[in-house]
């Protein structure tokens, strides 16, 4: 494995880390305490010690798998997890960012993930009315004074949204995480400028653009109603898939697994520092590790 500083942050992270939004049960099927006790320990055991979460995926549900499973290392890990939702139904959320709910929040983040501290806590794709509380912001470091909280981030909703990103440092925010993938490089545009500007660490979701970069799927795949990548347009879908039959044909090298150098492709920008892509098993947390081959050194971030 290979590690790099998040920023400013002081935290040293792996550069594949371990999505967990499928702990929550809206990408077609749910999960038992001994799968995630067996996906998040072969992860250690591949040296990888990033995990990021929500609050919202299945109202603290994967937090509470999560929670269990890194009981006896907890201090080996680096923990992320947001705020901002309330998780009634699949696919079904209200946003509340009120400052006291915010800290009821973590108060159930906390108790869910069986810890008394996050090291990452993420203000989770909010509106920009909500971001601009300056309440909200100084309840926040008030929870990081009090040691809940090791370091605040911004998970932005939209991967161009630059008010957000360009007033972290303001906010007390030492990272930023944004959709970015071979499928979708907006955040280049102006997100990545500013985050290195900031000396922001970059957590980039989605880096396999929700699996179409594994090659696995192809045109005219359809997903069950449990699966929330069934709720995406069909000719959009079929759009991406085309094109990522295309990267693979032209962009990557013969013998060369998709998947890992979709995640190795994100890895090379000198503005992200860590992937971090869902695993549905142990054989997809190996497949992910496995890119690290393909990470060149001499990032800006290498710890």
């Amino acid at each position: 494995m290979k590690y790099r500083q998040l920023g400013a942050t002081g935290l040293k992270v792996s550069v594949v880390g371990v999505g967990t939004w499928q702990f929550g049960g809206e990408w077609g099927r749910t999960y038992e305490q001994g799968e995630a006790d067996a996906i998040l320990g072969r992860a250690r055991e591949l040296g990888i010690n990033l995990i990021d979460t929500a609050e919202c995926y299945g109202d603290h549900l994967s937090e509470s798998l999560i929670g269990p499973a890194i009981r006896h290392n907890r201090s080996e890990w680096v923990l992320a997890t947001k705020f901002g939702h309330h998780f009634h139904r699949p696919f079904e959320r209200t946003d509340v960012y009120d400052p006291a709910d915010v800290v009821r929040q973590l108060e159930l983040s906390l108790k869910a993930l069986q810890t008394d501290y996050v090291d990452l806590y993420q203000f989770h794709s909010g509106p920009d009315a909500a971001f601009d509380s300056d309440a909200l912001w100084d309840t926040l470091n008030r929870q990081v004074e009090a040691g809940k909280i090791r370091h605040l981030g911004i998970s932005i909703g939209s991967n161009r949204n630059i008010h957000q990103t360009s007033k972290a440092t303001a906010v007390g925010a030492q990272a930023i995480q944004v959709v970015y993938n071979r499928l979708d490089r907006a955040p280049e545009e102006e997100v990545f400028p500013s985050c290195l500007e900031q000396n922001l660490g970059v957590l980039a979701r989605v880096p396999l653009a929700s699996g179409f970069l594994s090659g696995k799927y192809k045109p005219g795949t359809h997903f069950g109603s449990d699966d929330v990548r069934s709720r995406r347009d069909a000719a959009e879908q079929d759009r991406l898939l085309r094109e990522v039959e295309e990267i693979g044909r032209t962009e990557v090298p013969a013998g060369v697994d998709m998947a890992a150098w979709a995640l190795a492709w994100c890895l090379k920008h000198p503005a992200v520092t860590a992937v971090i892509p869902g695993c549905k098993d142990v054989a997809q947390v190996e497949a992910n590790a496995a890119a690290v081959a393909l990470v060149a050194t001499g990032h800006p971030q290498d710890a």
